[in-house]
């Protein structure tokens, strides 16, 4: 089992930035993945960025590219998300994720944190 903790959500305005943060605990030497996710009110949960554990090759959703930058440390398991020109759109629930060695989708997830982007 691995779990995760987000922080770092809140309130910023139209164009601000902010830096979540996720602690993975447990069997995190098993992760081969991690990322965040996002749920927005009335729609489906929907990827935002993700990083693999070891070689840290990234990977982004095209609507957050060039706005956002997803960065590990291996030695404090954590998982960064900066986030910067926020727009409204991009009000949501953000998820941390996990993916194990075994698995071929996501299959550990954070209670959340909310991010809101107000104009």
């Amino acid at each position: 089992q691995v779990q995760l903790v987000e922080s770092g959500g809140g309130l910023v305005q139209d164009g601000g930035s902010l830096r979540l943060s996720c602690a993975a605990s447990g069997r995190a030497s098993e992760m081969y993945t991690m990322g965040w996710f996002r749920q927005a009110p009335g729609k489906e949960r929907e990827f935002v960025a993700g990083i693999i554990w070891t070689a840290g090759s990234t990977d982004y959703a095209d609507s957050v590219k060039g706005r956002f930058t997803i960065s590990r440390d291996n030695a404090k398991n954590t998982v960064t998300l900066q986030m910067h020109s926020l727009k409204p759109e991009d009000t949501a629930v953000y998820f941390c994720a996990a993916r194990s060695v075994r698995s071929s989708t996501y299959n550990y997830y954070g209670q959340g944190t909310q991010v809101t982007v107000s104009s």
